[in-house]
């Protein structure tokens, strides 16, 4: 049996970081990392959606996997998600990551053309090949990848040693169920969506990773917290105010990701840059949106951490 408590706790999926021209910053990508390393989280999700990573070339990729490196190893750990739409340039990017010591590797299943589930399997498989001696992650997210893991697909991975779990972020929580079922206590399953965190939780996931933790990570650690002591209520206190603050962020004009980085300024003092065109950036009524958001972020701080 595999030894898989690395994995499991709070895991945010790590922003893309630009300087004032909308180029990677390094020294942005360090400043957020030390940010996680600060707030006590278990590991990072890197260059995943929550990184833009479809807006980025390879070697965006590799500046800000080398720059969160830098900080993190040894002290979070780093799943490194490397799929693009190309096998050769996935195990480019999976190789140079195992090159740099991280604990995972993830992917997508390739987008836009349908492919058959033999091919997805192979696609994932030559990508894991590149990394002998990573584990690999499986990321399903139908809604944006426009196909979805099967239980027959994810049986067929399983034959993959590397292969060592799902990050599912479908949004019926029997998915996980179903994953969990049947891969057994060998695998672990994150949990995707962060509105269902606990519900997720409670039908099997071991732990989470998601792309609103990085706005309030210590909410997320307190929201598990209670969850693990056997707090319920408390923990579906938390997930009711984490679900309030989301749905504010994702009201406004600009893109989510544009909103949570405007608040890891007000809140945080940490200036990351803005979102990557075709993403909308924000516009002077979102600001508004922006203070409320965090607002709430500090109230519920208040209420349930200091």
């Amino acid at each position: 049996m595999r030894n898989l408590d690395k994995y499991k706790g709070i895991i945010p999926a790590f922003y893309a970081c630009y300087d004032d021209e909308g180029n990677i910053s390094p020294d942005r990508v360090r400043e957020l990392t030390r940010y996680f390393i600060d707030k006590g989280v278990k590991g990072l999700y890197v260059n995943g959606s929550s990184g833009e990573c479809i807006y980025q070339s390879v070697e965006d990729k590799k500046i800000v996997l080398e720059n969160v490196m830098q900080e993190a190893k040894g002290k979070l750990t780093i799943i490194a998600h490397v799929a693009c739409n190309n096998t050769a340039d996935s195990r480019e990017l999976a190789a140079h990551a195992e090159s740099l010591g991280v604990d995972a590797i993830a992917a997508i299943p390739p987008i836009y053309f349908r492919l058959p589930e033999y091919a997805i399997a192979e696609y994932w498989n030559d990508i894991s090949d590149a990394a002998p001696n990573t584990d690999f992650v499986i990321y399903n997210i139908p809604q944006l990848a426009g196909v979805a893991l099967t239980p027959a697909l994810f049986e067929e991975m399983r034959k993959n040693p590397r292969v060592i779990g799902v990050k599912n972020s479908s949004m019926p929580v029997q998915d996980i169920q179903i994953f969990k079922q049947n891969a057994g206590e060998d695998y672990i399953i994150f949990n995707g969506p962060d509105e269902q965190y606990i519900s997720g939780r409670l039908i099997g996931a071991e732990a989470g990773i998601g792309g609103t933790y990085g706005a309030m990570p210590d909410l997320f650690l307190k929201m598990e917290e209670h969850f693990t002591n056997g707090n319920l209520e408390e923990a579906r206190n938390i997930q009711y105010d984490i679900n309030s603050i989301i749905y504010k962020m994702v009201s406004g004009h600009g893109n989510m990701y544009g909103v949570i980085k405007a608040i890891l300024r007000e809140n945080e003092g940490i200036d990351i840059g803005s979102v990557r065109k075709p993403l909308p950036a924000l516009i002077e009524s979102d600001e508004a949106i922006v203070k409320e958001a965090a607002a709430m972020i500090r109230e519920a701080r208040e209420k349930y951490i200091d």
